[in-house]
């Protein structure tokens, strides 16, 4: 039996969302941990995110934000159906919602991912070669075609679908956070027709739900890959390469008042789970285990 080979993705999600978030995911690509990153252009840190990547050629792509802190766009910054009464974005639950009553307008979500995606250009110099959406709003209805347009538009190869194989056995994962994971799974599903219309591309395996935060260890990210490529290695006929992108969040801990996309930081941010990930992903153990397995890590101008 030939050995699959696979290339994995290690994407660091919200490089730009404060200078200790930065510190943490430079630490992890000097590491060779993580291989890839995604920017958050409206992240307080954003500018200092994207010199970071020039000065240690860190291959970089766009972490789209509609859900959280402010736009990009001068035009939508005061009056726009993509804010709340407070000025800022609806919120990760708070787009879902106004979308699923019809409140958002379309040519306004345009309207901004284009500004994000030319705000990309101006900080580093290139258009992003992969680009997805900050807590999956990209794969949601209405969204999704918008999205895929302005990629096809920008010549943007490559996203992220977050359908990940395994997941309705992870009993760890909460209830609650279960279904937002479960609705994000189906979103995903009925974007795949529209994302393949528009000719982009994803890696053929994405994790990253499973093993978020607390839930990620050396044996949790493992397990992930490999109950993921143990059918493929089974099939004698299946090309002898397969992509997996990873999705990980490490960083050290933000410290209020800095950091965010125009609020402040978050919980999530200002938790130890950043440290956490940031720590499992440096462990030896990790490493290899890439390497007994065949496991090349890369990023998507590579593929």
């Amino acid at each position: 039996l030939r050995m699959l080979q696979v290339k994995l993705i290690v994407t660091g999600d919200d490089f730009g969302y404060c200078p200790r978030r930065n510190q943490g995911i430079v630490d992890c690509f000097l590491a060779g941990a993580i291989s890839n990153v995604s920017l958050l252009v409206n992240g307080s840190a954003a500018a200092d995110a994207a010199e970071l990547a020039r000065r240690y050629n860190i291959p970089i792509g766009l972490h789209a934000n509609l859900s959280e802190g402010s736009p990009v766009c001068e035009v939508l910054k005061t009056n726009s159906s993509l804010l709340n009464q407070d000025g800022f974005f609806h919120g990760k639950m708070g787009f879902r919602a106004a979308l699923s009553k019809g409140l958002l307008n379309m040519s306004e979500v345009k309207q901004e991912l284009k500004a994000q995606v030319e705000l990309f250009h101006e900080l580093t110099g290139h258009l992003p070669p992969h680009m997805d959406g900050h807590q999956h709003v990209h794969v949601l209805p209405e969204v999704r075609h918008v999205f895929a347009e302005v990629l096809e538009e920008y010549g943007i190869k490559y996203t992220r679908v977050p359908i990940e194989p395994g997941l309705h056995n992870c009993d760890w994962i909460p209830p609650s956070l279960m279904d937002f994971y479960l609705g994000v799974e189906e979103d995903s599903f009925n974007t795949v027709d529209v994302f393949t219309k528009h000719g982009i591309r994803w890696a053929d395996i994405y994790i990253g739900l499973s093993t978020m935060g607390r839930n990620m260890s050396v044996s949790s990210i493992r397990s992930a890959i490999d109950s993921a490529i143990l059918p493929l290695t089974a099939e004698a006929a299946h090309s002898s390469t397969v992509t997996i992108e990873l999705m990980v969040h490490p960083g050290y801990p933000s410290v209020p008042p800095a950091g965010g996309c125009g609020q402040g930081p978050d919980d999530f941010s200002q938790s130890w789970e950043r440290l956490h990930e940031l720590q499992t992903l440096i462990k030896p153990e990790l490493q290899s285990h890439y390497k007994s397995r065949n496991i090349q890590l890369c990023s998507f101008k590579d593929l």
